[in-house]
């Protein structure tokens, strides 16, 4: 007698489909309540944000143009579609690549004198050197909380030879504000001002690393210095690595300190860095000029800058990496 065993998908049994469980009313509200409380933020962001954006971004293909007509042109100005002119006149304008390498000159010096600076600071924050860790933290950060036209117009009175209080013990000739130094004092201010802001995200990312790790490296007889370079040191590349960008981004919109020192030394121009020459085009200061041109000259620095934090992004990203 033969017996006929029945496949095993046969022989189990169908299984109910699972039910999904359905979000109850408490789900529903919870989701309500979040987004209720995320609004605030989010029309703000809007205002203060997004609708600059699009607003700069429309002027940038509108400029005023004189409705009359004749030899003199005359009439009203009024706003007038030209496509991409705005931005052909901006990328032709020699004075806004010579202000844009007067730039990137300045970032190249000043950026990683204020990163080292701020990252020995919040190592030596971190350490147990210091006794009373929260007022030094607070003496490094105070010179973020000056505006900074006003941080501007301090270093200003410190450089200029008739009232510093300085110069009368600095060596015979010396001078801030000659073409020679101009770059490198506005450094000092700029390093003066964000070092102690800096320093405030290395010193959350080293307080963030567990502790364990130093006790383990001492028990395998790890130095202090040891601990700082082999351990602190490369678990704060993220941080490293934002205020890097932020540093970026914010050295591209250089303004306050140009300002500032032009007031005095009227020979850096209006035009010397590309954010001046932003502010003066829209002023009327500097031709062309009009909110369409100055809205092209802003969306092409932030397209440059932009574009170096993602070519410094990546180049740290293939270091870790190797």
């Amino acid at each position: 007698m033969v017996t006929v065993t029945a496949p095993a998908a046969l022989e189990k049994k169908a299984r109910p489909p699972v039910a999904r469980p359905r979000r109850g009313v408490g789900s529903r509200r919870e989701a309500w309540t979040g987004w209720f409380f995320m609004a605030p933020f989010a029309i703000l962001f809007a205002i203060v944000f997004l609708v600059p954006i699009g607003v700069s971004v429309k002027s940038a293909f509108f400029a005023q143009v004189a409705t009359g007509g004749g030899l003199y042109g005359g009439g009203e100005l009024a706003d007038t579609f030209v496509g991409f002119d705005n931005f052909a006149a901006a990328i032709a304008n020699p004075a806004f690549w010579v202000g844009m390498g007067r730039v990137v000159l300045y970032a190249g010096i000043q950026i990683p004198v204020m990163i080292l600076a701020a990252l020995a600071l919040a190592l030596l924050l971190d350490s147990f050197i210091v006794r009373r860790p929260g007022l030094f933290r607070l003496s490094f950060f105070l010179p973020y909380a000056v505006p900074g036209v006003i941080a501007a117009m301090m270093w200003l009175y410190i450089y200029t030879p008739e009232v510093s209080p300085i110069l009368p013990f600095l060596p015979e000739g010396t001078d801030f504000m000659s073409p020679q130094t101009i770059l490198m004092s506005m450094a000092n201010m700029t390093t003066w001002t964000y070092t102690g802001y800096n320093m405030l995200i290395f010193l959350a990312a080293l307080q963030a690393i567990p502790r364990d790790l130093y006790e383990a490296a001492r028990l395998d007889g790890a130095s202090g210095f040891q601990i700082s370079m082999r351990i602190k040191v490369p678990m704060v590349r993220g941080a490293a690595l934002l205020a890097v960008l932020l540093s970026i981004i914010g050295t591209i919109q250089l303004f306050n300190e140009p300002v500032i020192m032009e007031a005095q030394n009227t020979w850096m121009g209006k035009d010397f860095t590309p954010m001046m020459l932003t502010y003066n085009s829209m002023m009327g200061e500097l031709t062309p000029s009009g909110s369409g041109p100055a809205s092209a000259y802003s969306l092409l620095m932030a397209l440059i800058a932009g574009v170096l934090a993602i070519v410094y992004a990546l180049l740290q990203r293939r270091k870790g990496d190797a």
